[in-house]
């Protein structure tokens, strides 16, 4: 497994920045996270840095040295993050449970697979071509979806900012998962906080991405939001890889510096070995972290619920779009 990364957060205009980013990785397994605190809520930074810290935990315990059941982690891994931000707010007394959104994205076996809850987002683009990205738990991409809002809306809507789904609130998450995606050789994946999406359109990421590495082409993106932005800009975050699959033999040679220096390759590692820039985590004790929010039982009732809660919303918009009619 190969493949090229880069990640870079900027403050902005804010005095806190409460977005995290990160990714692990063993030989045959590679994870990426993104978590942006909300700033309408206490400690979003808090909620955002136990969210990467729990989801890798369990990715470490369960990638050995891949995930058997991807779409069973990501839904596991973010309900556990969800109660472990309701753990801390119990323990430290809060007055309010710090929140934030989130978009997990597991690679394996050329195959990725992603989650998300709130408007931090995932796009997979190939040849300067978006083929997925997520769509935000928002209340004025439901007015699209519903016919209501037009998308050139999304920028100016004095509703763009409502989120009606995160980790942290005080009922569980709704969890949407993608179909699984088969990767090839030169597919880039960027995982994004809002004040980088809501800066510059999807057509300018798409264009800076195809025409340069992801090193080169990340920060030059941050710039860009954090100019358009102006002084009042939000914290800006991104994580992108570029996927390379096998282990480049041909051509290497004439790749960039800086793209060669940013380069990952497991193929050497152990079935017990990885790495990961997720702080508190690679710190931490050898054994890692048992998170004791959930038994399996509890989990297999909780991913019910959400599912029955959106089986529900589907049914009675489709019964309420069909009374319109």
């Amino acid at each position: 497994m190969q493949f090229s990364v880069y990640q870079e957060s900027q403050i902005g205009g804010r005095k806190v920045n409460q977005d995290r980013m990160g990714y692990s990785y063993t030989r045959d397994a590679l994870l990426l996270v993104l978590a942006d605190g909300m700033g309408g809520h206490l400690l979003g930074e808090v909620a955002a840095g136990l969210t990467l810290q729990a989801v890798s935990a369990l990715f470490q315990q369960q990638a050995k040295p891949y995930v058997k059941k991807p779409e069973r982690f990501l839904e596991q891994a973010l309900l556990e993050a969800h109660q472990e931000i309701h753990r801390y707010s119990l323990a430290h007394q809060l007055p309010d449970t710090p929140r934030t959104t989130v978009v997990a994205c597991l690679v394996q076996h050329n195959t990725a697979t992603w989650a998300h809850c709130g408007d931090s987002r995932l796009y997979w683009l190939r040849g300067g071509q978006i083929l997925a990205r997520t769509r935000d738990h928002s209340h004025i991409e439901n007015l699209i979806a519903k016919g209501l809002a037009a998308p050139s809306e999304r920028a100016t809507h004095p509703d763009r900012n409502k989120l009606y789904n995160c980790l942290g609130a005080a009922q569980l998450p709704r969890i949407e998962l993608s179909r699984p995606a088969s990767l090839l050789p030169g597919d880039l994946m960027l995982l994004c906080s809002d004040g980088l999406w809501s800066m510059l359109p999807d057509d300018e990421m798409a264009r800076r991405l195809s025409g340069q590495t992801v090193v080169r082409a990340v920060p030059e993106m941050l710039r860009a939001a954090l100019a358009t932005a102006g002084a009042g800009s939000d914290n800006v975050t991104a994580l992108a890889i570029m996927w390379q699959g096998a282990p480049l033999t041909s051509g290497a040679a004439s790749l960039p510096a800086e793209h060669m220096s940013s380069v990952i390759s497991t193929e050497t590692l152990a079935e017990d070995q990885g790495g990961t820039t997720i702080l508190g985590v690679a710190e931490a004790d050898a054994a890692v972290p048992e998170f004791d929010a959930f038994n399996d039982a509890e989990i297999e009732k909780a991913i019910a619920e959400i599912r029955a809660a959106i089986e529900k919303s589907t049914n009675l918009l489709t019964r309420k779009d069909n009374n319109d009619l």
